[in-house]
């Protein structure tokens, strides 16, 4: 019997030990996609507490303490930290097969040094014996990247946004990881959800430009896209809680802007009019400027409307949507690139069942401005477990070509969350191991450990232009 979580945890061939080991472990870690505050890296914030790392707004977490019985007053009330750690670690041992259980114990061992077990015994060990490292001045988040070996870090940020802090990073020579924007515009998309009259009245301020109709949008939005680029950034995101394509004239969406601006209603068919036009605006844009497109969609936000009403939008209680969508990305994918308007894009569904539609989908527009220009992304939130990522990687395998794919990527608001690169890079060589081990691809360790180290950090590099 293995022993938990020891050296050669999840590897479970030689193969695989060799390739993890001497390939993977070591390489640097292009984290691309994430939601982190630069202002928290400029300042090297220092954490008081574990909980304050762990529970201050982490979704995983907050889910499993809620379906552990747990009160909200524990989970993002007014308990105490010392309190709200307990009832995590009194609700962890649960928790076997879920990620959560490997991430944190993963996290334990690589930043504090502990190789116990966390549950509700030991809650008081660990909550001393974290309080006493984070008060080393190495444990600050600056400290925290450096001991990942953290290369490139990819933030969200809304277009609104100064980025003063992305400006003060880059300026600083102490900072040796490259802090990017990530142009996320979904609320000037999002004329469906409440507050977008508002929005665009901010968008409208920051930009310098009245904003009354669809072209006006537009300019508002590429003067912002102007400012990212001037400071580094290399990729947008598009958060769409379902996929859409809906034909329609500018002059029907100058109408459609000026309802939102007017207060009133407008329709689903409306929305999707406007988003489609804006969607390929955007993409245009991107084209230009050599950024990469990530879109996200297949989540259904907000399902109980009565917590919804009490702690509002983003606090772990959305879930996989229903929506498919697959003829809309497609036809939203050809409206691009019969205009030669296509950006290299990466492509996320949170629903698994989707991934031989977007392995295949993908392969309908490849082309040879650089290998793997469409990508099939990371398996996604609810996905990033051991079987979903597993299922991404063998259809990505099967139906694709896997060395070119571009990796994992953390998608978390935590700087501890750089571990969750270990734990897909161990899953990969185990199951590249697998494969060699049945005798479904050759022995040939330097062609594998090339892949691999091209699949952790070197294909990153070259899409998103990074390399020296």
């Amino acid at each position: 019997m293995a022993t938990f979580m020891d050296r050669d945890f999840l590897l479970s061939n030689p193969t695989a030990k060799t390739l993890y080991h001497e390939y993977a472990a070591d390489r640097p870690i292009l984290d691309y996609h994430c939601h982190v505050s630069p202002q928290e890296i400029f300042e090297d914030k220092h954490f008081s507490n574990i909980t304050e790392v762990w529970l201050g707004g982490d979704h995983y977490k907050w889910r499993i303490m809620r379906s552990n019985g747990v009160e909200e007053r524990y989970i993002t009330g007014d308990a105490s930290p010392r309190e709200k750690f307990q009832k995590f670690a009194e609700a962890l041992p649960k928790a076997i097969g879920n990620p959560m259980y490997h991430w944190c114990h993963l996290e334990l061992k690589n930043y504090f040094g502990y190789t116990g077990i966390l549950n509700g015994d030991t809650a008081e060990e660990v909550w001393n014996l974290t309080a006493e490292k984070l008060m080393r001045p190495d444990m600050g988040v600056r400290g925290l990247i450096a001991k990942s070996n953290v290369s490139m870090i990819g933030t969200t940020d809304d277009p609104i946004d100064s980025l003063e802090w992305h400006k003060k990073l880059a300026e600083d020579p102490t900072m040796k990881t490259l802090v990017a924007p990530s142009f996320r515009p979904d609320k000037a998309l999002n004329i469906d959800k409440a507050g977008w009259k508002d929005y665009i009245a901010q968008l409208a301020a920051v930009s310098k430009t009245e904003i009354r109709d669809l072209a006006s949008l537009e300019a508002a939005l590429q003067k912002r896209m102007a400012h990212f680029d001037a400071h580094g950034c290399r990729a947008s995101d598009h958060g769409l809680d379902r996929m859409v394509y809906r034909e329609g004239t500018r002059r029907e969406a100058d109408a459609i802007i000026a309802k939102g601006l007017a207060d009133k209603a407008v329709t689903a068919e409306e929305a999707e009019l406007l988003k489609t036009l804006l969607l390929q605006f955007c993409a245009a844009q991107y084209t230009q400027m050599g950024w990469v497109m990530q879109l996200h969609y297949n989540c259904l936000r907000n399902p109980n409307s009565a917590m919804f009403k009490v702690l509002g939008p983003d606090t772990g209680f959305d879930c996989i949507g229903p929506h498919n969508g697959a003829s809309a990305l497609a036809a939203l994918l050809d409206s691009l690139n019969a205009e030669g308007n296509l950006p290299r894009t990466i492509l996320y569904s949170l629903d698994g069942g989707d991934n031989g539609f977007l392995d295949t989908l993908i392969g309908a527009f490849q082309s040879s401005e650089i290998p793997g220009k469409l990508q099939h992304g990371s398996a996604w939130w609810f996905n990033d477990n051991q079987q979903g990522m597993c299922e991404q990687l063998i259809s990505l395998a099967n139906l694709s070509l896997l060395g070119n794919f571009i990796g994992m990527l953390t998608d978390s608001r935590s700087f501890l969350s750089y571990t969750r690169h270990e734990y897909f890079r161990r899953i990969l060589c185990n199951l590249l191991g697998e494969w060699v081990e049945k005798g479904e691809y050759p022995a040939d360790i330097p062609t594998l450990g090339a892949l691999v180290q091209d699949i952790c950090c070197n294909n990153a590099k070259r899409y998103f232009n990074l390399e020296d």
